[in-house]
């Protein structure tokens, strides 16, 4: 028997392709979210990371649902999100899976140091901010956690950032300071 597709399913595509064509036109910070814990540990590469609040400072991440790292985070609750810096390119990568290292290879690969929380950072990053799961909501494809924050650690100066914009990572200029008179 011959299937039926109806036009709600080619909509429900079209929509979901130009959404995702959409979302690859708005800039976003490239963070590595890692996890550690009774769970175990797990790292992903993340760009939907935004401020929710400063009292209590709190940030808002937005994890696949499909993603390994998903139920490990979940699990430990708590996590850190490690800003990268242009120069992290290539570990962004890594730890997002586009070079062919299993999950275990792209944790040990990188030279983690266990931060005031608990939870890998990375040494070089442009800030650190580590912090319980306090609210977890599922939506849609995606698991939406609101992080309280425990510890941050900013870098003793400003480096050019990284951004992901089109499906390319891209170097965001520092700004640069002016020598004091």
């Amino acid at each position: 028997m011959a299937r039926v597709l109806s036009l709600e399913f080619f909509m429900g595509i079209i929509m979901q392709t130009e959404f995702r064509n959409a979302m690859a036109r708005l800039s976003a910070a490239v963070n590595i979210v890692t996890t550690d814990g009774p769970a175990g540990r797990a790292a992903m590469t993340v760009s939907a990371v935004t401020s929710v609040s400063d009292s209590p400072a709190m940030l808002l991440v937005c994890i696949n649902l499909k993603s390994a790292a998903q139920p490990v985070l979940l699990a430990n609750g708590r996590l850190c999100v490690n800003i990268l810096a242009a120069r992290h390119e290539q570990l962004a990568r890594q730890v997002a899976g586009m070079t062919g290292l299993t999950p275990a290879e792209r944790m040990a690969q990188v030279q983690w140091r266990t931060g005031e929380h608990g939870q890998p950072t990375l040494p070089d990053a442009l800030a650190v901010l580590e912090g319980d799961i306090v609210h977890e909501q599922r939506a849609g494809s995606h698991c939406v956690l609101f992080v309280e924050l425990r510890h941050i650690r900013l870098a003793d100066t400003a480096e050019d950032g990284l951004a992901y914009f089109e499906r390319q990572f891209h170097r965001i200029a520092a700004p640069q300071v002016a020598a004091a008179a």
